[in-house]
């Protein structure tokens, strides 16, 4: 007879130092796993925030321990959580893993609080497993999973047949096989069951924790939690035969020879059974394909719930966009509008939660949204800034696609703005700058579009701050930057124009990635001016016009192809290539279409912008993090933002390989 045992693995939407949401959701996950039958439940990485083993006389925790980053009050508040865990009913005759700690074992006195309810001074904490009655439980913490040398290999050499992962995995554009094939790996070398849990949505930071739990089993997935959605709760659920995995570890000899020479853990034994007697009725879980998003889909899904997360917990009524028409800030629009779509289908599919946060945003208690259009016309409003140098074309495209996607929409020019900036400094200098197209130097020109696209963010902020004043709505609007991660990587950004904002959703996204979405986001939503938009040259409209056209382009300004700024960031950082190895990498990869002198000159020209540049990346807007060659220099690139820009030894390096 096999031993059946159902166990559960959780998503939750916790978000940093709010102890009263984290409880919350803990203990509704606790709830919903009970229900679904399981006797052993396992949540995310810190769902808490902190840590130790205790029991009760029929409850045990392991709660997991961090670094304190936020003062000595925290430490104390996640023993107050654990507190209000132990006593609640809902943990009762239940396993319950709320977070986990060389195997080493010691005794850890209990907090006052803790052992006046348990009776216990002490409990053992360190490296160690839990053996049941029936079966032994093993805990890696997060990052262990892609360790070289992971503990999970040598937790089943010594007969741990369940391996609990509490993570914080966070997304990145490609990357979602990334996880499962270890999870799957895990346990296909040594058998097992590998329960994986991970945290979903922004908890107050650039990354998304893009949620995908599972439960694996000799290998196979058999039940997955969803990778984007809004629900902050998610209990997958699986029950297992404990003798499949017996019989699994049996077959493999090698692993068995292994094995008797493994150093053991020490055991804390808990006198419980996780199997049920009357188990043998229950139905095994069978392997499942994961069936993963396209790029594409990752884009449309993962910032617009990250944005849903940081506008329902700013306490802001809404977003603000300068839309220019263009490429970018057209995918920062239809983002918003694919917020929108998840936000009604989660709605639609009964979600209470999602509906109080939207009648608390537009501060309506009664307010049930119809469509997503009508969504967005609440949520978000957009705003062409025009100038003289505008084009018809961008201002039409614009407009368009507002009525597209319903968001309250302005059309203003800023010429007025701009001539009376430039009247002050003509005022003091007695000096008037031009353009070089009309005879000015090149940093009077440069001064002319700079001057225009800061004036652009100090009135989106300015917008931002009463149009809900405009509209008899309390709150204000929180600013969208629109700029991608090539043309932070390049600095092709004016430092604090309207790329300065609150978040930008984009931030760590490619040019060419941006193309791709929308062209699926056109017939996902509907939009079909967004083939205009994909088929116009990029742009900053920022120099004059010649007989009512564009004369600047995004590409002919940077002096390279956004398709070849991505290859220059992935070689960047990926490959931690500094000019000299760029360019050997290079001159190979490149040979049908450039000479090496071709490639030594744009290596050279793309070091040199990004040396110039660099420091515009210490106050770039916090963006969503999807690449992993982003230059954010908050988290993900730690490097100098003053360089040497003349590069003399590699680029004397670079030549020398040249002749």
């Amino acid at each position: 007879m096999g031993r059946k045992v159902t166990v559960a693995v959780c998503t939750l939407n916790q978000w940093a130092l709010d102890f009263e949401g984290n409880l919350h959701r803990i203990l509704q996950s606790i709830q919903e796993a009970k229900e679904a039958g399981a006797s052993f439940r396992s949540g995310p990485e810190l769902e808490i925030c902190y840590s130790c083993e205790t029991t009760s006389s029929d409850t045990w925790f392991v709660l997991h321990i961090g670094s304190d980053m936020f003062g000595q009050t925290v430490p104390y508040h996640c023993w107050e959580v654990l507190l209000e865990l132990l006593i609640s009913p809902l943990c009762k005759d239940m396993l319950v893993d709320v977070g986990m700690p060389e195997r080493v074992v010691e005794d850890y006195y209990l907090p006052r609080m803790i052992s006046t309810y348990t009776g216990q001074t002490v409990v053992p904490f360190g490296d160690a497993v839990i053996s049941t009655r029936d079966t032994c439980i093993g805990f890696e913490i997060c990052e262990e999973l892609w360790n070289p040398y992971s503990t999970h290999i040598a937790m089943g050499f010594d007969g741990v047949e369940l391996i609990v992962n509490g993570s914080g995995s966070y997304m990145e554009l490609r990357k979602a096989y990334v996880t499962v094939d270890l999870v799957k790996s895990a346990t296909m070398k040594c058998g097992g069951c590998y329960l994986f849990s991970n945290l979903r949505g922004c908890d107050g930071q650039r990354i998304y924790f893009n949620g995908c739990s599972c439960i694996a089993v000799n290998g196979d997935i058999v039940n997955r939690g969803q990778q984007f959605a809004l629900q902050e709760v998610e209990v997958v659920v699986a029950t297992i035969d404990l003798e499949d995995i017996r019989a699994y570890r049996n077959a493999i000899r090698s692993r068995s020879h292994m094995a008797s020479t493994s150093a053991s853990y020490p055991r804390i034994q808990v006198d419980m059974a996780l199997s049920d007697e009357k188990g043998i009725g229950l139905p095994n879980c069978q392997p499942i394909e994961w069936v993963y998003h396209s790029p594409e889909e990752e884009i449309s899904l993962g910032p617009a719930c990250w944005m849903w997360d940081y506008l329902r917990r700013s306490g802001q009524g809404g977003f603000f966009l300068p839309l220019s028409g263009g490429m970018d800030s057209t995918s920062v629009a239809t983002i918003v509008f694919s917020m929108c779509h998840l936000v009604c289908d989660a709605i639609q599919k009964g979600d209470s939660k999602v509906l109080a946060d939207v009648r608390r945003i537009v501060c309506d208690g009664e307010y049930v949204p119809t469509k997503p259009q009508e969504l967005c016309g609440r949520l978000f409003v957009t705003c062409y800034m025009g100038s003289e140098n505008s084009s018809q074309q961008t201002k039409t495209r614009a407009m368009v696609l507002a009525e597209q996607i319903g968001s309250y929409h302005l059309t203003i020019n800023i010429d007025v703005a701009v001539s009376a900036v430039l009247g002050i400094f003509t005022a003091v200098s007695g000096l008037v700058p031009k353009y070089a197209s009309r005879g000015g130097s090149a940093r009077e020109s440069l001064a002319l579009q700079n001057v225009q696209a800061r004036l652009r963010m100090v009135l989106a902020y300015l917008f931002a701050q009463l149009m809900l004043w405009v509209r008899n709505r309390s709150g204000g609007l929180l600013v969208l930057g629109s700029a991608n991660v090539d043309e932070s990587l390049r600095g092709y950004v004016t430092k604090y124009d309207c790329s300065s904002a609150d978040i930008n959703p984009i931030g760590g996204i490619s040019k060419t990635d941006l193309r791709a979405f929308l062209i699926y986001a056109k017939k996902k939503f509907n939009v079909p001016v967004l083939t205009d938009i994909i088929e116009a040259p990029p742009t900053a409209e920022l120099e004059p016009l010649q007989d009512g056209h564009l004369a600047q382009t995004d590409e002919k300004d940077m002096g390279m192809t956004y398709r070849e700024l991505s290859v220059f960031g992935r070689l960047r950082k990926q490959n931690k290539c500094g000019p000299f190895s760029m360019f050997c990498k290079l001159v190979h990869m490149w040979r049908d279409d450039c000479t090496p002198e071709q490639v030594a000159n744009k290596v050279k020209h793309f070091f040199r912008c990004y040396a110039i540049n660099r420091h515009k990346m210490t106050v770039m807007t916090p963006s969503y993090h999807a690449e992993t060659y982003s230059p954010d220099d908050n988290r993900y690139d730690h490097r100098p933002f003053l360089y040497n820009a003349q590069w003399t030894w590699q680029f004397r390096a670079i030549d020398e390989q040249v002749r």
